[in-house]
């Protein structure tokens, strides 16, 4: 069956019964239901068709209910079925449960009841369709879309897998959720999984960061005119522009309780007000969204709504960090000197292999973002052909803490000093102790790696091995 299926089967021998709720499902949005009265022509209208849902009643002549719930549940099993009787009796809804039966309605069922139903069972063959997919394509590990990611630079098997799930879900109407660390390419991911959801509009981002409730209610929903002062037209939110494409809200788990609850509904209800309006507007964007938040801490700290997580955690895309895609780094390193290198107008410069030794070292709490800004950084600083290490080892230096701050005055700093240096030795070190402390530092910090330690130094590997020989022939290492 088709993941985008949304077939309803109704099954009863009263016409009138048929028109009524095929009425009821196509006023709640479900448009392809069709009808049988006759329960001998339910088998071979499977046999032809795709149905996503049967709902189906109990007492009908010829074929009875009960005898085709059990039929279709053997031969069919990934079609929920409902059944509908005017006998609510515990034994009978046993018996159907035990049959495979998805949910049981007793007559007369209202429109409503019988809507929710219908979702919820349509729900279910979606989610398991989806798990098929993706079994199906981590099988056969491949992509069937690969440039919906080419902006997204990798190699990473871990990224991999996550594209392959994003495949599968992008074309879901259910909300999706990006979560991973600040500067992980949240937003890149967002515009790849519009790209393959299939929407004919357009991509429309906003960043909830910061935002009280009156501004984020502005840009969202846009304003109706004399809403407020200063409001001398009325201008359409960014949902109104979203229409037929997608909205990506990046930083929801900063809105405030206000905000959630209006993004709730937006999302459950697909429904919005206008500031200053009292009527509704419909939306039919796609709805992702993306923090750098840990939503269920911010749960536990009563920050966020319990309710607007379920109704975000049902697809959730987590990016990784740099730090667990380190395989990533030359292929990134190549691609951000490129692209620095043309925005410059300059020749790329090349880079030596211990620079890559260097940044396999780093944690990168700023991810591929922060790389990127070392990049643009060193690019316009090279004076040869070769990159230098220098504006990269600054940078690590200095998100390690290791750059010497400044004394406020002399005096005090002289102070410092000395309670430091009388702290490791317990008195004033001589040059080679000290030389031999810093030596033992950028080995420990490089793990070992002596072509790291030396740049991390300001030597040339050649100098530190010749130090280190010195060392182990004067029984010092």
């Amino acid at each position: 069956m088709s993941p985008s299926c949304k077939h309803v089967l109704l099954v009863d021998d009263e016409e009138e019964i048929l028109a009524t709720s095929k009425l009821a499902l196509e006023i709640g949005g479900i448009r392809e239901v069709s009808m049988i009265s006759d329960s001998r022509e339910v088998r071979p209208f499977l046999e032809i068709e795709q149905v996503a849902v049967m709902v189906l009643d109990l007492s009908m002549p010829h074929v009875s209910g009960l005898e085709l719930l059990e039929s279709v549940t053997r031969d069919y099993p990934q079609i929920p079925i409902i059944v509908v009787t005017a006998n609510d009796e515990i034994a009978t809804v046993v018996e159907c449960m035990k049959r495979g039966a998805f949910d049981y309605l007793a007559k007369p069922v209202s429109p409503g009841r019988l809507l929710t139903s219908v979702q919820q069972a349509l729900e279910r063959c979606t989610l398991s369709n989806e798990i098929t997919s993706l079994k199906q394509r981590l099988l056969a590990d491949n992509l069937e879309h690969p440039a919906a990611f080419a902006a997204i630079v990798t190699r990473n098997r871990q990224m991999r897998s996550m594209f392959q799930y994003i495949e599968v879900i992008a074309g879901s109407r259910q909300p999706i959720i990006i979560t991973g660390e600040t500067g992980v390419g949240k937003e890149l991911v967002a515009r790849a999984i519009h790209q393959l959801s299939g929407s004919k509009g357009e991509f429309i981002a906003l960043n909830a960061a910061g935002l009280d409730d009156h501004m984020f209610s502005d840009s969202l929903f846009g304003h109706k005119r004399g809403a407020f002062t200063g409001a001398d037209q009325a201008r359409e939110g960014l949902i109104a522009r979203a229409a037929g494409g997608t909205l990506f809200l990046d930083e929801i788990g900063d809105l405030n309780e206000l905000s959630q609850l209006k993004l709730l509904r937006l999302l459950q209800e697909r429904e919005y007000y206008p500031v200053g309006s009292d009527l509704t507007r419909k939306s039919d964007a796609h709805f992702v969204l993306a923090t750098n938040r840990d939503l269920q801490a911010r749960i536990a700290e009563g920050k966020f709504r319990n309710d607007l997580y379920y109704r975000l955690c049902g697809h959730q895309v987590q990016v990784p960090p740099l730090r667990e895609r380190k395989d990533d780094l030359p292929l990134l390193l190549d691609h951000f000197i490129r692209q620095e290198a043309e925005a410059l107008g300059i020749p790329a410069p090349g880079y030596p292999k211990e620079l890559v030794d260097l940044l396999e070292t780093y944690h990168f709490p700023g991810n591929v973002r922060e790389l990127q800004a070392m990049v643009s950084d060193a690019v316009p600083r090279s004076k040869a052909r070769m990159l230098s290490q220098d504006p990269f080892r600054q940078a690590i230096a200095i998100d390690l803490g290791q750059k010497p701050q400044p004394p406020e005055d002399e005096l005090k700093g002289e102070a410092t000093l000395h309670k430091k240096l009388d702290a490791i030795w317990g008195h004033f070190p001589t040059l080679n102790e000290a030389e031999d402390l810093l030596i033992q530092s950028a080995l420990c910090a490089a793990k070992g790696n002596q072509g790291i330690a030396a740049t991390m130094l300001g030597l040339k590997r050649q100098t530190l091995n010749m130090r280190l020989k010195v060392r182990r022939e004067s029984g010092n290492d």
